[in-house]
């Protein structure tokens, strides 16, 4: 959603980048382009005012640090200052009371309500371990009820039976006792939308409130409808009283205006977002990553988590010790293109790492997508046991058949053989004392950031443990040589390995 604004401040910061030193009027250009770049996003007028005040606030009294490039110290401000504008720090769901907890979901009619409520509940599930139960406050939509039922069988969440007798209040009362009797944690109530807000469906609401004081309301807006979300969102807030924001379709490419105005015009938080159509693809809502995000700062937490929640603690363990043991196949390799996967894919990672954004456009311009991932799996998928685990026996005609049974090529088939065996040539690497000692200085000798204030390794520490592993090969590739899902060669379907100098 936010590429082109990426893309815009991008060349602003490159722009001052390129000065030894930064002059007031310097500065007075960069943040006129800045305004510029948040007005195109679709950035309310009053926002981008506030935004920028608060900035030139911040710059005036802003010491100049001698180990700090004057472009960064611009950067600094910029991201301070958006996430200011985004909402500060993050304001979890209110569910961890005396159960049930009641949560109200409220919105337009198609702004993706009824899904994100079966969302919400397989998150509830998963993360927190919460007992959930939905239940269809929607008379005018027969079907909303029909999909909520089959995403309670998704969730494996409780559901509250149907009656066509009863009106929304009564059903909402009746599914707080329920949820109580049968010890439910926590209750989500779907409300009807409508295509236009008025008077009736604001009654309504305010009626199941009233019988239910839920302890969250929560506005789901469509964030391609841009300004017309705020305004959406200014009005359901003045009439019920929303505690929170949940953007849907962040995934899409609108221009991101609406989700960055939200908080600023409506000052309800932003507290989730919906990032794709799976029932997986809903995130707690973090202003400082979201900026990070924005400007190319990467979100290496975010990152961290979705490895935490998509690999298995024994599953890592298996296969750390098969590499030490050099016992690594095409089986193993075979796992970790399903990992990479389950992150999210290729696009999610990378959007994900520090510094990527620039080189965004020149991977789209190669054809690199979670398309190849699949067309690597199809081709593992299509060798047999023995071939999986001795990649020796890969010859022209063996490679010829898996080619014809993956619906590849051969080049295709010889790309991966070759990523396949960087990768363990890598591994060999690691294993051999010289690697375990470029590991062990890149971490500062304690593990991971134990050296480094639990930070992340600079770009000096990741260049030398690239040369290390890389053997003079070049570690100017994107990612470098230090990368566990494609060796030299880079992420799984990134191509051919980098020519040696």
């Amino acid at each position: 959603m936010f590429d082109s604004l990426k893309d815009k401040l991008q060349s602003v910061f490159t722009g001052l980048g390129r000065k030894g030193a930064l002059s007031q009027a310097d500065v007075d250009a960069g943040l006129s382009e800045v305004r510029k770049a948040l007005l195109e996003a679709d950035v309310a007028l009053p926002v981008v005012r506030h935004f920028m005040a608060e900035m030139k606030e911040k710059a005036v009294g802003a010491s100049v640090l001698k180990s700090v490039r004057p472009d960064q110290q611009v950067i600094k401000l910029v991201n301070d200052s958006l996430t200011d504008m985004l909402g500060g720090t993050a304001e979890p769901l209110m569910v961890d009371v005396a159960p049930p907890a009641i949560i109200l979901m409220a919105g337009l009619q198609g702004s993706g309500k009824t899904t994100t409520a079966g969302k919400l509940a397989i998150r509830l599930k998963n993360r927190q371990k919460k007992k959930v139960m939905l239940a269809s406050l929607d008379l005018t939509r027969p079907a909303a009820r029909e999909q909520l039922r089959l995403l309670s069988e998704q969730a494996e969440a409780g559901i509250l039976t149907e009656s066509e007798t009863e009106t929304p209040v009564q059903l909402a009362k009746r599914a707080v006792q329920s949820a109580t009797l049968q010890g439910y944690d926590v209750v989500i109530l779907d409300t009807a939308g409508r295509l236009a807000i008025d008077e009736a469906l604001m009654a309504e609401l305010r009626d199941i409130k009233a019988a239910t004081n839920p302890h969250e309301i929560l506005l789901v807006a469509d964030s391609l409808t841009g300004q017309d979300a705020v305004q959406t969102a200014q009005a359901f807030h003045d009439a019920v009283g929303v505690t929170g924001i949940v953007l849907t379709r962040l995934d899409g490419d609108a221009r991101g205006g609406a989700a960055l105005s939200m908080r600023h015009v409506t000052g309800c938080p932003i507290k989730l977002v919906g990032t794709g159509e799976k029932l997986d693809a809903l995130e707690e809502f973090h202003p400082e990553r979201m900026a990070g995000r924005i400007l190319d700062m990467g979100d290496v937490v975010a990152l961290v988590e979705k490895a935490a929640e998509a690999i298995e603690e024994e599953e890592a363990a298996r296969m750390a010790q098969r590499m030490a043991s050099g016992k690594f196949d095409m089986n193993d390799f075979l796992a970790q293109l399903k990992q990479l996967q389950k992150m999210g894919g290729l696009g999610g990672i990378l959007g994900m790492l520090p510094g990527l954004g620039k080189m965004q456009k020149q991977i789209a311009a190669a054809g690199v997508d979670d398309t190849m991932i699949k067309r690597q799996e199809a081709i593992i998928l299509s060798m047999n046991k023995r071939e999986r685990q001795q990649v020796g026996l890969l010859n022209a005609s063996r490679r010829k058949r898996i080619a014809a049974g993956s619906g590849t090529t051969v080049q295709d088939v010889n790309k991966l053989v070759k990523q396949y065996q960087d990768m363990a040539r890598m591994m060999k690497k690691m294993n051999t004392k010289q690697g375990a000692a470029a590991m062990k200085a890149m971490m500062g000798g304690g593990g991971l950031g134990g050296g480094m204030g639990g930070g992340m390794p600079s770009a000096a520490d990741m260049q030398k443990l690239s040369q290390q592993f890389n053997s003079g090969s070049g570690g100017g590739n994107l990612l470098g040589g230090m990368n566990p899902f494609g060796g030299k060669g880079g992420l799984p379907g990134l191509g051919q390995s980098p020519k040696k100098k």
